[in-house]
């Protein structure tokens, strides 16, 4: 691969667009994300703690923004790295910093609520409905259920970015290809990827999951092309190795909630103060930092920021020394597991699986959130269905189907086909 394309900044749908000499289209992306609705209800999700009364725990949109930072100062160290190097020419490296930023950003855009807890809850809806399939769930072809059943929040992020928001269904946000590139951690279908995949392991880790619906598959197509990643054929169709910066917005994604998930497990009071500091100590490299005059949660917030900042110099040396692979397309590891500090993740890993996401609280929101998030699709499924029999035509609702829709201001526009999206016009 080469960075020249993989930095390219044409704008997916509107290929005429020239970037301003003041304004980088990189920094444009980062705020159209932002600016978004899509983004704004990311204040509304939970990260892994329960939502609380106070505000000292993290949500996804708070993530977010500190996934956004984690990942622009590794994109600015491995940069000056490329150019110190010249593996890019110099200047460069704030175009890679602003990419992986917006990409960061936008990593959880897709999300429904409750997380993992939540897609697994639709997945389930879906599952029971095509299991003794009638009305529109019969229209779904074989094949196309996946994407239902295994609902997957990352497909739904670049569906949101490249299709539904602001320019809908022409480009979307119309952000830069090289920003699409560094999103998209699973460059592949629902039907490719179980077709290789099967109940196997992944043999390449951006196969580990689906990241693109079937109706996104040809924009990503376009992007991947400008951009010149590896295109990779399978009998059952076409994926791409992963853009390199992607591994970049993973490792971020990492660092903060190996790392950021402690010190919320510290505040709520499901891990003690003594188990979070030594854990923290032995990612910092034992600091010898003074915490004298600090309370409990000012010493654990000072182990977290240099924890964070041992990580970035961990991923930064994990990347170079990968570098060739991953340029090749052929690194199938993650930067945090990889660097020097990947037995202290894993230690992070398996405390936080024992602990944190079997606490009480969190379980019992699992459980109540599952129930909300089926009876919201059970209440919403009449309205396709009556837009089915109605040959769908909008204007053919029945009165109550109206008021449902626009109570929930639910968007139906260009839904034309149970099995199929519409496109509206070019």
């Amino acid at each position: 691969m080469e960075w020249e394309k993989l930095l390219c900044g044409e704008r997916l749908g509107d290929s005429r667009y020239e970037q301003k000499p003041d304004r980088s289209i990189f920094v444009q992306d980062h705020d159209r994300i932002v600016f978004s609705a899509p983004f704004r209800r990311l204040a509304n999700k939970t990260q892994v703690q329960p939502l609380y009364e106070h505000d000292h725990v993290h949500h996804r949109l708070i993530h977010s923004v500190e996934v956004s930072s984690v990942g622009r100062s590794l994109a600015m160290r491995i940069g000056a790295w490329l150019e110190e190097t010249g593996r890019i020419e110099p200047g460069v490296s704030s175009d890679l910093a602003s990419i992986v930023q917006a990409a960061c950003a936008a990593h959880d855009i897709g999300n429904p609520p409750f997380g993992h807890s939540g897609e697994k809850a639709m997945g389930d809806w879906f599952a029971e409905r095509f299991a003794n399939p009638k009305g529109i769930m019969a229209d779904v072809e074989e094949p196309h259920r996946a994407e239902f059943i295994e609902f997957e929040g990352n497909a739904q992020g670049f569906r949101i970015i490249t299709r539904l928001e602001m320019y809908r269904n022409q480009g979307g946000m119309r952000l830069s290809k090289a920003m699409l590139g560094a999103f998209t951690k699973y460059p592949v279908s629902a039907a490719v990827q179980a077709a290789i995949v099967g109940s196997g392991k992944a043999p390449y880790i951006g196969l580990k999951k689906f990241g693109l619906f079937r109706s996104e598959v040809d924009l990503f197509l376009d992007a991947a092309t400008t951009l010149g990643l590896p295109r990779q054929t399978h009998e059952s169709g076409t994926w791409w190795k992963r853009h390199p910066l992607v591994f970049i917005v993973e490792a971020a994604d990492d660092i903060c909630y190996n790392i950021v998930d402690l010190e919320d497990a510290f505040t709520t009071g499901e891990l003690p103060f003594e188990t979070v500091k030594l854990l923290l100590l032995k990612a910092t490299g034992n600091s010898n930092k003074d915490a004298s005059g600090l309370n409990q949660a000012e010493h654990i917030a000072m182990l977290r920021a240099v924890s964070i900042g041992a990580a970035v110099n961990s991923c930064l040396e994990a990347f170079k020394t990968n570098y060739d692979a991953i340029m090749k397309g052929e690194f199938s590891g993650s930067l945090c597991g990889s660097g020097l500090m990947g037995s202290v993740f894993d230690e992070m890993k398996t405390l936080s699986r024992d602990e944190v996401f079997t606490a009480r609280r969190k379980t019992e929101l699992e459980v109540s959130g599952r129930r909300v998030i089926q009876n919201v699709m059970s209440g919403v499924i009449p309205v396709f269905e009556d837009l089915a029999s109605a040959d769908w035509r909008v204007e053919k609702l029945k009165p109550h189907n109206v008021q449902l829709m626009r109570a929930l201001d639910l968007d139906i526009r260009h839904v034309g086909d149970a099995d199929r999206p519409t496109l509206a016009p070019s």
